[in-house]
């Protein structure tokens, strides 16, 4: 609700999606209050596209968001519908979770929770103006003229800022089909100095469940037991529902190809960038012109609607050639759409503009969280939307800000990339972003981040303490694993490389390639029966044996990196007075301000020899201190 003409709040949050709703709630977690300015206090965090939460890298941030008191993995676990672990064939490190949304049910439960919140005020309007008192950010200005003072300001406009909808020929100032765009706050950004560039993403049309013929379609089910994302969640009991698989034809391919000068991504209407992982439709026909079909994903929209989703098929084609070319799907020859597909263009603000806390280098005080960034996906918005809620009240404080390195979390690859290369296409979350990969698994989430947890506290003192018994559990089942011994004899045909005659450790039978923890369990239980038998415990213990060669090497390759990210480069360096750098490199470093030697490596265009000289004149700097 509205209060009253001009309020004062800690911070103000603009945006309800996934990154507002996890910064407001991050600041009131910390104690302070929080002004979240939305259209919709009913529809916040509502999944605009595909109905999921997850996927590979994506689920390290879920998990990452969780073990700092976020929300997303509790409200997904919450409404869930079907659950999956994705990559189980391959190491743990790139193990994801992936798990499909009842897309109402979700909104729903991030609006109650949030709502309910004593620390969190909503302000159902459009931000129109920043307000800044010098170079420090002071409040927002709405367009219906409330004016909210604060202390500092989260911007989280996701595809709202300047919104424009495609299809075919027809444009449509919005931020999502139906809902107001915000214009008048994109030439604020512009009256402050800030460079705004254009991006793009898009999604497909919705389809009546009833006219599906699911006979034609492969079946794809849940995994069980259900590999739920939070740790604070009570484990329920779902009945999960089935997505199915599908495919395009050679006619679909034809009416697409015959209609490429309809779309406005081909015909010069759109000029901006859209995801390289995640085309449209028409761009997959026409960038892979030699591939005849495309795999179609049939995903559920929730238990309560017949909506379904095809992931896949993305499109800003006109309506009617939309209905021609889904009915040339396999399954979907009668399909009837009841959304169509749409492209949006908005603006974004070049990441180089922000620092590795988020907050803004122009104005103090006002952080960007989201697509505002240039990055595309609920989960990288979330984990920004955390990291700018904590910094936000950090700086209010005039405490240091919290910054995650690349060995830390994903959710610090994600931010160092940002701050250190030019973003020219909605950015996207990978495990091969990650140098170290093995030590920011799912399993591991609270190891590397519930410190900062507690530290903030963003987390009930109860879970930390929780989790010291569960490490303790963890650490118990390790050594029973390494003392227990038994007869290799006894273990039957599990295809082993030793002398049926000889006793081998627990340890090194998990050791072995394909073997399990549950292969080793019934010996486990054998040789101590008071053990614990939780899953999580054993998962964990059985990783770190069987892995703990690359993770003491990874060890050891991040103490290496952290030295380099601890030789901080003071902010307002003088990189003109530093002789022997090329001049793309001292243009690079003048534009990004590096924080630290390694990152200032990173950064592209940068040589060895650049850092070299770079590292020599930081020495003299910190000697003439």
């Amino acid at each position: 609700m509205n209060k009253s003409l001009e309020n004062i709040y800690d911070v103000a949050v603009i945006g309800g999606g996934h990154a507002g709703v996890e910064a407001a709630l991050a600041v009131a977690r910390m104690g302070k209050t929080a002004a979240l300015i939305t259209m919709d206090a009913n529809r916040l965090a509502l999944m605009s596209c595909n109905p999921a939460i997850g996927g590979i890298a994506k689920s390290h941030v879920v998990k990452e968001v969780d073990a700092l008191g976020g929300l997303m993995g509790r409200a997904i676990d919450a409404t869930g519908i079907q659950f999956r672990r994705l990559n189980l064939s391959r190491g743990p490190a790139v193990w994801s979770t992936r798990v499909q949304a009842d897309r109402i049910a979700y909104t729903k439960y991030v609006s109650d929770l949030v709502g309910a919140h004593k620390n969190v005020t909503m302000v159902e309007d459009v931000a129109g103006e920043l307000l800044a008192d010098g170079t420090a950010v002071c409040g927002v200005r709405t367009e219906q003229g409330e004016i909210i003072r604060s202390r500092a300001v989260i911007v989280t406009t996701g595809t709202f800022l300047a919104g424009l909808i495609h299809i075919g020929e027809k444009k449509i100032k919005a931020g999502r089909m139906d809902e107001q765009a915000a214009y008048e706050l994109s030439k604020s950004l512009l009256s402050l100095g800030f460079e705004l560039g254009r991006l793009k993403t898009g999604t497909p049309p919705r389809l009546d469940g009833d006219t599906v013929n699911w006979e034609k379609c492969e079946k794809q089910q849940g995994h069980e037991p259900i590999p739920f994302f939070s740790y604070s969640n009570g484990r329920r009991k779902v009945d999960q529902v089935a997505c199915y698989l599908t495919k395009t034809t050679a006619e679909t391919k034809r009416i697409i190809s015959a209609n490429f000068g309809r779309s406005p991504i081909f015909s010069g209407q759109i000029t901006s960038t859209g995801p390289r992982y995640c085309p449209s439709i028409e761009a997959k026909f026409h960038r892979f012109a030699d591939k005849e079909s495309h795999q179609i994903f049939l995903e559920p929209e929730g238990n309560g609607t017949n909506e379904i989703y095809p992931n896949g098929f993305s499109t800003a084609l006109p309506e009617e050639v939309q209905n021609s070319a889904i009915r040339t799907v396999v399954g979907l020859e009668h399909a009837k759409i009841t959304r169509p597909g749409y492209a949006i263009e908005y603006d974004y603000s070049p990441a180089y503009q922000i620092k590795p806390s988020l907050e803004t280098r122009r104005v103090r005080g006002l952080f960007f969280a989201g697509q505002i960034n240039g990055t595309s996906g609920y989960e990288e918005a979330a984990g920004q939307g955390l990291m700018a809620g904590i910094n936000a009240v950090l700086y209010i404080e005039h405490e240091p800000p919290f910054v995650l390195d690349r060995s830390e979390a994903y959710i610090g690859v994600m931010i160092d990339d940002l701050t250190t290369r030019s973003t020219t296409e909605p950015y996207r979350l990978f495990t091969s972003r990650a140098e170290y990969r093995l030590a920011l698994r799912e399993d591991n989430a609270r190891d590397r981040l519930f410190g900062y947890a507690k530290k903030y506290g963003l987390i009930p003192e109860g879970d930390f303490a929780e989790f010291e018994k569960l490490k303790k559990e963890t650490e118990g089942v390790i050594n029973r694993l390494r003392r227990t011994r038994i007869k290799v004899a006894d273990l039957g045909d599990l295809g082993i490389r030793f002398k049926k005659t000889e006793r081998i450790s627990l340890e090194n039978l998990l050791k072995q390639p394909n073997i399990t923890i549950n292969e080793a369990l019934p010996f486990l239980k054998q040789a101590d029966p008071a053990l614990p038998d939780r899953h999580e415990v054993l998962e964990r213990a059985a990783i770190f044996i069987r892995y703990s060669g690359y993770i003491g090497k990874q060890k050891r390759e991040i103490e290496k990196f952290r030295r380099m990210e601890e030789e901080r480069i003071p902010f307002d360096f003088d990189y003109e007075t530093v002789s022997g750098l090329k001049v793309e490199a001292r243009e690079k470093f003048l534009h990004f301000r590096p924080a630290s030697l390694g990152q200032a490596g990173r950064i592209e265009g940068v040589s060895p020899g650049d850092i070299a000289v770079l590292s020599v004149y930081l020495m003299r700097h910190k000697g003439a201190d």
